[in-house]
């Protein structure tokens, strides 16, 4: 069975540049012989953080909530493409992310940043590192950082030029990686439950 891998995206601007970068990585992680799917912050359109999953009684979670909880509790791994905001994160990741907390436990997570500048969202990439470390995900040690989005892919997502081969190859030792710790995580939760 393949490892199912859950690709967070979280802006939520009427003229999304970052999508065609979490498109990217859906349908390449789905050629590598992952199971990949897209969660898209704004289509799941969670409320500002008020109560998070685990506070509400059992079956009271509104319906979005619920079905994305579940997702989480089955994937086997995550990877979260990030814009950066004056030097920090999306908003509306981290509010999708915030309702969550046990259902993270134990998997993998990778981390893919992008800015329309040089930097590729390097602030918010380093960001989202620590936050997801305290939420019970190990941060592989690969990352991507796509800085000048516009080119390195097209609006359909494909690579452009040489700024997009470049990208391809970071992308592929960020997919190897992801790959290694994933098959790590489910044979240590086949051999021995967590201790929490």
């Amino acid at each position: 069975m393949p490892d199912k891998i859950l690709v967070f995206y979280g802006s939520y601007r009427s003229d999304r540049a970052g999508i065609r970068l979490a498109d990217y990585a859906v349908r390449t992680l789905n050629e590598r012989g992952f199971d990949a799917e897209l969660i898209d912050a704004m289509q799941i359109d969670l409320p500002m953080l008020d109560r998070m999953y685990k506070e509400y009684p059992e079956g009271e979670a509104p319906g979005a909530m619920e079905t994305l909880a579940a997702k989480i509790r089955e994937a086997d791994g995550f990877v979260f493409v990030t814009g950066e905001y004056n030097w920090g994160m999306q908003p509306g990741l981290k509010n999708l992310t915030d309702h969550f907390l046990e259902e993270w436990f134990w998997r993998p997570a990778g981390i893919i940043s992008y800015s329309a500048g040089r930097v590729g969202g390097a602030h918010a990439n380093l960001v989202w590192h620590g936050t997801l470390a305290e939420m019970g995900m190990v941060v592989i040690s690969s990352t991507v950082a796509v800085g000048q989005i516009g080119n390195t892919l097209d609006e359909h997502g494909t690579p452009l030029g040489d700024t997009g081969a470049s990208f391809e190859r970071a992308f592929g030792r960020f997919a190897d990686d992801l790959a290694w710790w994933t098959e790590a995580g489910k044979r240590q939760r086949a051999h021995r439950d967590p201790p929490f």
